[in-house]
């Protein structure tokens, strides 16, 4: 069962990954990249590191939205949706992008791999998290708090007007009381 998993997985990554090339919009891209991002994680969770692959999870979906809020609101293509090419240079790319995969493949292949010394830990996630954090984890913890509570805070503190602001306080308000007319409220 794991297997056929992974290797789903792993079909899904390469292909969505390959899809990004293909799409001729921001928007699609972006999913697509997510959706192999995604893929990664899942594959890294099969592969018994929960912790990194949950991590990767979250990390690349809050990363594919905040660069899909910013494609909104920087883009001259609001939606992402207009035809478009993501490559330049082509040949040039195709060329270093398979030398590097020669390469890589080969450092797969010819590595000297060392062979396993030991038994597994008991607690593979609990050993990551002290060789990355030491004895600071309890600190990255409660400095992501603190920023994901700053985060919130500005959010909130830079928008002047609320949901209720619009339509009422209970919401109910036939036109919202938008200050520039043309809007989704009209």
């Amino acid at each position: 069962m794991n297997v056929a998993v992974f290797w789903t997985l792993a079909v899904l990554a390469v292909v969505s990954g390959v899809m990004v090339f293909r799409f001729d919009s921001m928007a699609r891209a972006t999913f697509s990249l997510l959706a192999s991002l995604l893929c990664v994680g899942g594959l890294v969770v099969l592969l018994g590191l929960d912790y990194l692959g949950i991590v990767i999870v979250l990390m690349m979906t809050i990363e594919m939205a905040i660069m899909a809020v910013f494609m909104v609101m920087y883009m001259m293509n609001p939606a992402g949706l207009m035809p478009m090419t993501m490559m330049h240079n082509k040949k040039g790319a195709a060329v270093v992008c398979g030398l590097v995969f020669l390469l890589l493949a080969a450092g797969i292949l010819f590595a000297p791999w060392p062979a396993r010394r030991g038994k597994a830990p008991a607690d593979p996630t609990m050993d990551l998290g002290m060789s990355l954090m030491g004895p600071q984890m309890l600190t990255m913890m409660t400095l992501g708090m603190a920023l994901f509570a700053t985060i919130v805070a500005t959010v909130v503190l830079a928008t002047r007007r609320g949901r209720y602001d619009r339509l009422g306080d209970d919401l109910r308000a036939r036109r919202a009381d938008d200050p520039v007319r043309g809007g989704v409220g009209r």
